[in-house]
């Protein structure tokens, strides 16, 4: 026992090292002498057993300021143990120690950091690997646990570091301080690793002598990039990550890809669309088969970035979830619109873009017309905030009133009522006015040819052009000029709010007939007279062609001059009426390749980043880059959809619909767990239209898809109206029924979800469907479902009487005394027995309901030849129906009858049913507890 003890296991560590104080026969020596004798012992294994108690001798010896140092300068010696394993045993107990300090830091102010920071900073540099890597990792827990002085951070730990990872030092220690420097960022403050560690770190993103350094540094490049912020991220980091990008080496280029996503997110929206795009598709179209991987899968996260929710009209809460944009929110903050759906209007990198997005009709447009009586909607415009929105709109369409009835119907709103929540204007929104024969007719528009406006046009002009100073008549050039301003400012508050409604494209097309008929009234006007005075230029209007335009005979016809007058009117390009003749051209000549190419323009994002997305699905890239994409396309796919907006919904409609199709039932998983998701992102127009149909083909998929439905199937049927979500009542039931029997987490799963879809379905919906379900349900073979189920029928019940249903409660509790109560199974007894203590505890029907109709089926069960029924039945009486106050009344007339059923099962013969009933309930031992202690 000198030199040694028996090892009895790491748990003994403790009292072993504390046995070194009290060896017996050692009673002459002082406590402290008997330590230090043995903290330097020859033999090894006392150092260690000294050193992995060294918490415990700590504690031992605090009260004495003194004895305390001594045992710290002991701790200090015993750090330059010859031997690593001491030295890593003294390591780790240096969190623990620093903890035990930090909370007696008014006695030991500076113990910290002037004797245990310079040994975590010595080992830094050790010799051994195990003693480095331990240190390191001390030296984060550390940080983590801010116990570290700002000042012992910047000039004991970053110089040493630095040290390290110098171009002289060695190459072992240079990889290890340099992923030791891109942990420590995260944990330091900003000013701190922009003044210290990032200039050592653009550094080494350039070191030609070790890959494996300039690995490390783009693999960390994001969490740099987020310590950093974002402008030294560009004007530092950006430049070296393009070096990176185009490192020789292919795990350079593939590290940078993983996290493009983190560095962009750092990157202001300028330069994440004009350089990290361009550099991302080189990434896509890499040499290296790996490093495409790589990029496809950080496509979805990359795209992600450009997300703002002003324009998608949807917000990520703190927990996560999706919820719209309230309206009154961008009003308030006056950097975004007043509707959910509207673009933000404040800071220039988030600003509206005037750009008119090039439309799409809806996907039943081919078909049978819209009704007469849908709804138009008109989002207040985006172009920022305005002295009286009000009174500029009006003015703004009080020049276009004259131009056709179907063209003024587009400035008038139907009553706010008939409006959808998502669709109600702002506080900003410009006020819609206008009596209801005045909306909008698809029956005139639609079979009636578009009257000649070219005389309307002529006033219009006539009246918004200036006068010449001699009074003299106005100039059609600067005219037609204020004409189109106004349309296209009416036109633009159109377009830019047409993000929950697919179908409301159509609603701008006679503008945009108006707005096309007033440009090319300019095509004969030479150029060089624009220039000229207002008196100066011809007069002469468009021909009688292009005056009347053909009335729409079809959907293909309408989306193709929609399409052709929307990017005519983009503000940034000037226009050319002989450019878009020539376009109308080539349209006749070659419709389908425009229309298909139409259909996947957007401006949220560029272009090809979307085309590459959307070539995802295609066969061809999982031969040449991943057999997975497709489930990464379809992994990233709400992300990108919230990013997009709803109004470029066209632009992934297709590559959903491929997806969904998948052979690989992996891929439509992935689907199937998203897309209750995804319907809080299209809205409930574009989720009926698209989406149900593919959730139809999830239920009747196989089980690793359907359950991906069944966990949100609540969230989803929420999301759809009424007529549409009774159309699931019946195919509830299918659910039931699995490829595999022994799955009854699917049937559990299925359990759960019908207690919360209970509240979307009317009380006799419930009666005539779901009762049904949980009554087969409550049959099952597994004893977890029956046991959810039985909750189930509770909340059933809850719903009935609750929604003053009490003729189908009844029902349902005769029901439910037949099946359980009278059940020759006593499993069906005891179900009875915990579906009545459920219904007391919950108080899911009135009192005097319970009494007459389940109280003496419950009573009877005292009889019952079955222990486990008796015990269920003790524990209902006992613990649930005599703490409620309604039976605690000494006058209550059934309170008689179940104080006696209590006393006869107290002396059952079964120990476990006279026990049950014997019990007093937690909630009044904790009452009688509280009590007492107030006395106290």
């Amino acid at each position: 026992m000198a030199d040694g003890f028996e090892d009895c296991g790491p748990d003994c560590d403790s009292v072993r090292a504390a046995a070194f104080l009290d060896i017996p026969g050692q009673g002459h020596l002082p406590p402290l002498t008997r330590l230090e004798k043995y903290a330097f012992s020859d033999n090894v294994f006392n150092r260690q057993v000294i050193a992995r108690g060294l918490l415990d001798i700590f504690r031992d010896f605090s009260n004495d300021e003194g004895d305390f140092l001594t045992v710290m300068a002991m701790a200090i010696r015993l750090s330059e143990d010859a031997e690593p394993t001491v030295r890593t045993e003294l390591m780790e107990q240096i969190p623990p120690i620093a903890i035990f300090l930090q909370e007696n830091r008014s006695n030991f102010p500076l113990v910290l950091s002037e004797y245990l920071i310079p040994v975590v900073v010595r080992y830094l540099t050790d010799p051994n690997d195990q003693v480095r890597k331990s240190s390191q990792e001390v030296l984060l827990i550390l940080l983590e646990q801010d116990l570290i002085f700002q000042h012992d951070i910047e000039n004991k730990v970053c110089p040493i570091l630095l040290a390290l990872s110098a171009p002289d030092s060695d190459d072992d220690c240079k990889a290890e301080a340099v992923s030791v420097i891109c942990r420590l960022a995260s944990l330091l403050s900003k000013s701190t690793v922009e003044r210290l560690l990032l200039p050592r770190f653009c550094e080494l993103c350039g070191d030609g002598k070790l890959f494996q350094v300039r690995k490390v540094c783009a693999t960390n490049f994001g969490d740099i990039c987020h310590a950093v912020g974002q402008e030294a991220t560009e004007k530092f980091l950006i430049p070296k990550f393009f070096e990176l990008c185009s490192d020789n080496v292919w795990g350079m280029r593939k590290a940078c890809a993983e996290c493009f996503m983190a560095v962009s997110y750092n990157t202001s929206p300028e330069g994440r669309r004009t350089k990290l795009s361009p550099l991302f598709i080189r990434l896509i179209s890499d040499p290296c088969r790996w490093v495409r991987q790589a990029a496809f899968q950080s496509l979805g996260p990359f795209i992600s970035t450009f997300a703002n929710p002003s324009r998608a009209g949807l917000c990520i809460r703190e927990d996560g979830s999706l919820s719209i944009r309230p309206p009154a929110q961008g009003a308030a903050s006056g950097s975004a619109c007043g509707s959910p759906t509207a673009g933000s209007c404040g800071s220039a990198s988030t600003a509206c873009s005037t750009k008119p997005v090039p439309m799409e009709p809806h996907a039943t447009m081919d078909g049978p017309p819209t009704e007469a009586s849908d709804v138009l909607r008109v989002r207040n415009s985006c172009d920022g905030p305005r002295e009286n929105p009000l009174e500029e709109s009006v003015l703004a369409g009080a020049g276009l009133a004259r131009l056709s009835p179907e063209a003024n119907a587009f400035l008038k709103c139907p009553d706010v009522n008939s409006l959808p929540l998502h669709s109600l204007p702002g506080s900003g929104s410009p006020a819609c006015l206008g009596r209801p024969e005045d909306v909008f007719s698809d029956f005139l528009y639609w079979r009636a040819p578009l009257p000649d406006i070219s005389g309307d046009l002529e006033l219009l002009l006539g009246e918004a052009g200036p006068q010449d100073v001699g009074g003299g008549r106005p100039g059609p050039v600067h005219s037609g000029r204020v004409a189109r301003s106004e349309i296209q400012k009416v036109l633009d508050s159109l377009q830019e709010h047409m993000m929950g409604d697919p179908d409301v494209q159509a609603q701008v097309q006679v503008l945009s007939a108006a707005l096309s008929a007033a440009q090319l009234d300019s095509v004969d006007e030479p150029e060089r007279k624009a220039t000229e005075g207002p008196n100066e230029a011809s007069g002469s209007g468009p021909s009688a062609a292009d005056r009347q335009p053909a009335p729409p005979a079809s959907a293909p016809h309408r989306e193709r001059s929609t399409a052709s007058v929307s990017r005519s009117t983009n503000p940034g390009e000037p226009c050319s009426g002989t450019r878009d003749l020539a376009e109308t051209e080539e349209q006749r000549r070659d419709p389908t390749p425009l229309e298909e190419n139409r259909s996947k323009l957007q401006d949220v994002i560029p272009q090809p980043l979307l085309d590459e997305y959307v070539s995802m699905t295609d066969p061809a890239r999982a031969q040449s880059v991943d057999t997975d994409i497709a489930k990464h396309c379809a992994y990233s796919l709400p992300g990108v959809a919230l990013t997009l907006g709803r109004q470029n919904w066209h632009c992934l409609k297709d590559t959903y619909e491929t997806l969904a199709s998948d052979v690989q039932w992996k891929v439509r998983r992935t689907l199937a767990f998203s897309i209750h998701e995804l319907a809080v992102i299209l809205g409930d127009q574009l989720t009926a239209a698209d989406l149900v149909p593919i959730f139809n083909g999830f239920l009747k998929d196989l089980d690793e898809v359907r359950i991906g439905v069944l966990k949100h199937l609540y969230d989803f049927l929420k999301l759809l109206h009424e007529d549409k979500r009774r159309e699931y009542l019946y195919q509830l039931q299918e659910f039931v029924v699995t490829d595999n029997s022994r799955n009854w987490r699917f049937r559990y799963e299925l359990a759960e979800q019908l207690i919360l879809i209970l509240e979307l379905y009317h009380p006799s919906d419930v009666y005539d469907y779901l009762m049904h379900i949980a009554l087969k349900l409550c049959a099952d073979k597994v004893s977890e479902v029956r046991w959810i189920s039985f909750r189930l029928v509770v909340a059933i019940l809850q719903k009935f009487y609750s929604n003053s249903e009490s003729a189908l409660g009844l029902n349902f509790i005769n029901e439910l005394i037949v099946r359980f109560r009278h059940c020759s199974k006593w499993v069906g007894r005891q179900a009875f027995a915990f579906i009545c203590q459920a219904v007391v505890s919950e108080e899911c029907i009135p009192v005097d309901q319970f009494v007459e109709h389940l109280l003496p089926s419950l009573v009877s069960l005292a009889s019952d030849p079955v222990p486990n029924v008796r015990v269920l039945l003790a524990k209902a009486l006992r613990q649930t129906l005599l703490e409620k106050a309604y039976f605690r009344n000494a006058g209550h007339p059934h309170l008689e009858v179940v104080e006696e059923t209590v006393l006869a099962l107290q002396s059952d013969r079964d120990q476990d049913v006279s026990f049950f009933a014997t019990l007093e309930p937690k909630r009044r031992n904790l009452t009688a507890t509280t009590a007492l202690g107030k006395r106290g």
